[in-house]
């Protein structure tokens, strides 16, 4: 299966407060990108996960659910003080897309209509793959796509997404079942994200964190993408 798989340490949209001792139980997975949110877990404890992620070798993800200009900026000033390499998540803002792209952080920014908490993507196909084109004018790097939390179809949008735009394009969240994982390699994202389906024991009701991500390693060995 060529999409990369995301793991974030997070749950319920907060960072498990355990998030260390689980990476520490993991981090020989040969899954290469690890991330969490910004909230759920004090300043110093990011930036000890963070720095732990880089020393195993890991490329790290800070998702940012956000939607004022003014908590995005703090999201993005996050991302730069703890070195990660990717900031997901945000509404697109110049402000920030100014000050990231100053920075050695890769930039996939929601697209579409982002709100609520849980958080909805609201927005036909057709006005989502249209901003994404936009964006990409501007310079951005790829996109956080929430696919399934799209009111009308998000499988359907995630394939008509990642047949038209061309960048580095993340499904995150929901991805819960062998079903959805077959899914993701029909459609060949750049990359899906996975969290909450592990800590919940989606694939292995009896097993622990690490257990379910090893058959998740295991099965996506298994698939060629269509």
């Amino acid at each position: 299966m060529n999409s990369k798989l995301i793991i974030m340490l997070t749950l319920d949209d907060k960072t498990v407060v355990n998030a260390i001792k689980v990476f520490e139980e993991a981090k020989k997975s040969p899954v290469e990108c690890w991330g969490f949110k910004d909230v759920g877990l004090e300043s110093e404890k990011m930036r000890t996960l963070v720095s732990n992620m880089k020393e195993a070798g890991k490329t790290t993800f800070l998702e940012v659910v956000s939607y004022t200009e003014d908590e995005c900026m703090a999201g993005a000033k996050l991302a730069v003080e703890f070195g990660f390499d990717y900031l997901m998540g945000t509404i697109f803002y110049d402000s920030v897309y100014e000050y990231i792209k100053e920075e050695n952080i890769e930039y996939l920014p929601f697209c579409g209509k982002v709100s609520q908490s849980p958080s909805i993507l609201e927005g036909s196909n057709r006005e989502i793959i249209d901003e994404a084109k936009e964006l990409l004018i501007k310079g951005v790097d790829g996109f956080d796509i929430l696919a399934y939390r799209h009111v009308i179809d998000g499988e359907k949008l995630a394939m008509e997404f990642c047949a038209e735009i061309n960048a580095k394009t993340v499904i995150a969240g929901s991805i819960n079942s062998f079903e959805r994982i077959d899914t993701m390699a029909k459609i060949n994202p750049w990359g899906f994200t996975m969290g909450s389906a592990l800590f919940d024991k989606q694939f292995d009701e009896n097993g622990t964190f690490l257990q379910n991500l090893e058959l998740v390693v295991k099965y996506m060995d298994t698939i060629d993408n269509i």
